[in-house]
């Protein structure tokens, strides 16, 4: 793959897509986990005395209410903090006012650009990458690198359609080098290689399982989604999340690849969906019409850890549990735990995951962690990800 150090980009107008899709409440960053990822990138780039031009989308922007929720400016303001220097900011995504600021900027200086999404109320011309506005926003650099490993697997005029116009002169930055590096490890695992998979619905699931059912040698399910497939076995779940569409396909990989999978046997059970009410631990044959799983029980936290500590290389996508309850996330973090103390490589499939492993501060424990849970759904599931093939 080419990377930041095969371009050369000493004092040129640098086009840098980033992943600030960072959560917001009131105009207050709840966590800077993204905008900390790429300043290894910024920080180079700065250094090589260029002008550093930046994009980043936040949030969906389908009409105008959504245009001051999706503001940028709270990171350019964090940004520059962990910087410890001004960001300039530009509140026009295009036009005279973002070509003034970039006119005006000196060598090693930064400036973000305003939500790439805010072009969206305009006929979805970001998301949609309209080749006029990917031909535009390339026309205000000298190359263009891409570090947004969030975004990889979409097909936006501010990472594809910059790129495509950029050919010869665009890179991957460091974050995306060491997200893609990190997951070809996968590509040719050291066995045994097992995955956990976890999370709410089958449907999610589907291109992934079918893609790593025939590479995996053990495949264990927990989560909302492994009802559906007990429930494929002809066990009672109650009221537990089920996936009712996907209960054939559930049929299936336990008829083919049934040796390779493990299922929870007991599980956290309460009456309402709620982290109030106490909950009870109960084998999995022993659920009531009234009752739902929300979280594996000690049996099944013992039986993923006795199977998880032959591995040599571990995925993991989505929690065993619905972590965002504290009495819940017990199951995740306890599997974790695992795989820490038995020094088992072990990659974060981003998303919840990575979240429930930052909750239980064990997510710089593991051997990586991705920072984009789609991006690393679609790689995982054999698919060509638009932001890696318009660039290498």
């Amino acid at each position: 793959m080419k990377t930041l150090k095969d371009l050369n980009i000493e004092n040129k107008k640098v086009l840098l897509r980033c992943d600030f899709n960072v959560p917001l409440k009131d105009g207050v960053i709840q966590d800077d986990t993204r905008i900390v990822a790429s300043l290894k990138t910024i920080k180079y780039i700065m250094e090589k005395n260029a002008k550093l031009i930046i994009f980043s989308h936040l949030g969906r922007v389908k009409e105008e209410k959504d245009i001051e929720e999706n503001n940028l400016l709270p990171v350019a303001k964090r940004l520059s903090e962990l910087l410890g220097k001004e960001v300039i900011f530009s509140e026009a995504t295009k036009g005279k006012e973002l070509e003034e600021k970039i006119d005006s900027m000196n060598e090693g200086d930064v400036l973000l650009v305003q939500n790439t999404r805010y072009e969206d109320l305009d006929g979805k011309k970001e998301s949609g990458n309209d080749p006029e506005l990917g031909a535009y926003w390339a026309s205000l650099g000298d190359c263009f690198v891409n570090d947004a490993f969030g975004t990889l697997h979409r097909a936006h005029a501010s990472n594809v359609g910059i790129a495509s116009h950029m050919e010869g002169k665009s890179c991957f930055g460091f974050l995306v080098e060491e997200e893609l590096t990190a997951l070809q490890v996968l590509d040719e695992p050291e066995r045994p290689f097992m995955v956990v998979l976890g999370g709410a619905k089958v449907a999610d699931k589907i291109g992934l399982i079918d893609n790593l059912a025939t590479k995996a040698d053990k495949i264990l399910v927990g989560g909302g989604m492994s009802y559906t497939f007990l429930k494929a076995k002809g066990l009672n779940i109650g009221k537990s999340l089920l996936d009712e569409e996907n209960i054939e396909f559930c049929k299936e990989v336990l008829s083919k690849y049934g040796d390779k999978i493990v299922l929870p046997v007991d599980n956290a059970v309460t009456n309402e969906y709620t982290d109030t009410e106490e909950y009870r631990v109960k084998d999995i044959e022993e659920l009531t019409e009234e009752e739902m799983g929300l979280d594996i029980g000690p049996k099944s936290v013992e039986l993923f850890n006795n199977t998880l500590k032959e591995a040599k290389t571990v995925i993991w996508n989505g929690p065993l549990g619905v972590y965002e309850f504290e009495k819940y996330r017990k199951g995740t973090e306890e599997v974790l735990k695992g795989l820490v103390d038995n020094n088992i490589k072990t990659i974060l499939g981003g998303g919840d995951v990575v979240a429930a492993a930052s909750s239980c501060n064990l997510k710089d424990k593991v051997y990586h962690a991705c920072t984009g849970g789609g991006a690393t759904l679609e790689y995982l599931e054999g698919k060509v990800l638009p932001g890696i093939d318009c660039i290498k």
